[in-house]
């Protein structure tokens, strides 16, 4: 048998609530994931818990059985995990953080010697990860803060009250590409001539950012590669294999060595908000005394 523990919390959230929808919005998913998440949790018990012939729903006999079992091993992992958190808090607690690819490199490692500076020698473990995964990570609380750009659009569809968010820096997309013998730009975006394009996949944040640009600018391009991964990008570039928009940190180093250039003017450069998440529900003291510590500036431009 192979259960997921968060499959037992849903159940006891459902239990609690008798709402399908209800029990949703609690767990932080859409209707139709926990709904599979309920399915998965009874097919791998081989049992119906739920009666969803009745509104609201009710739990079938088996589910009044089982749920006396979900609610207590529910409980035993959270007094366990609130445990192990005291005793790392003995010991020196781990923020847990999860960032977007883009930033563990450009931005995390750079920002944790300022918070060092400052005075707060943080103990951290770094997961990268995608957007949508890390946010995957916060949200079930497997990590205290994600690093991501801001998407004003979807502002990563993380209620406000139980995941606040903080400004930590600004920066820009900035089109890239290798340069010839002499040193020139590959590309010209300016130069009235179509361009191959190293692109984001759709979806993706990033990749909406470009594409609305090039759609305002109507920029006469030919897609060569795709993917989600900044770094990729920005990897494709220097091969001379076309133009990429990567943020600003992830290319310092080779706009300095003239490994690429900047080949358009500022108006094809694209603003970037960087953010921190935090999961109110985290107990940890270091968490809080980084927040506080951000709140009053340290560790932000």
């Amino acid at each position: 048998m192979n259960l997921e523990s968060k499959w037992l919390e849903d159940f006891v959230a459902l239990a609690a609530t008798r709402s399908f929808s209800q029990a949703a919005v609690k767990r932080f998913v859409t209707q139709p994931a926990f709904s599979r998440r309920i399915r998965s949790l009874e097919e791998a018990l081989g049992l119906t818990l739920i009666n969803r012939t009745r509104t609201p729903v009710e739990l079938t006999e088996a589910g009044q059985l089982f749920l006396v079992t979900a609610r207590n091993v529910v409980e035993q992992l959270s007094e366990a995990v609130r445990h192990l958190h005291h005793l790392e808090g003995q010991q020196g607690e781990v923020l847990q953080i999860a960032a977007a690819h883009s930033l563990t490199l450009g931005f995390f490692p750079e920002w944790i010697a300022r918070l060092r500076r400052d005075g707060l020698p943080l103990s951290t473990r770094l997961v990268a990860a995608n957007v949508g995964d890390a946010v995957h990570l916060l949200r079930e609380g497997s990590c205290d803060l994600l690093l991501a750009f801001y998407d004003p659009d979807a502002a990563l569809q993380l209620p406000a009250d139980i995941f606040p968010s903080m400004h930590l820096g600004s920066t820009a997309m900035l089109p890239v590409c290798a340069v010839g013998e002499e040193g020139a730009p590959l590309y010209d975006l300016d130069g009235g001539q179509s361009v191959p394009l190293l692109a984001y996949s759709s979806g993706t944040f990033l990749g909406r950012s470009v594409n609305q640009l090039l759609r305002q600018r109507a920029l006469r391009s030919t897609t060569v590669y795709e993917t989600a991964m900044a770094d990729s990008l920005k990897t494709m570039a220097l091969q001379g294999l076309g133009v990429a928009w990567v943020p600003r940190l992830s290319v310092t180093a080779e706009l300095a060595r003239g490994e690429l250039a900047v080949c358009g003017a500022e108006s094809w450069q694209i603003p970037l908000e960087i953010r921190v998440y935090r999961w109110v529900l985290s107990r940890k003291a270091a968490l809080r005394l980084l927040w506080r510590k951000l709140e009053g500036g340290v560790g932000r431009d």
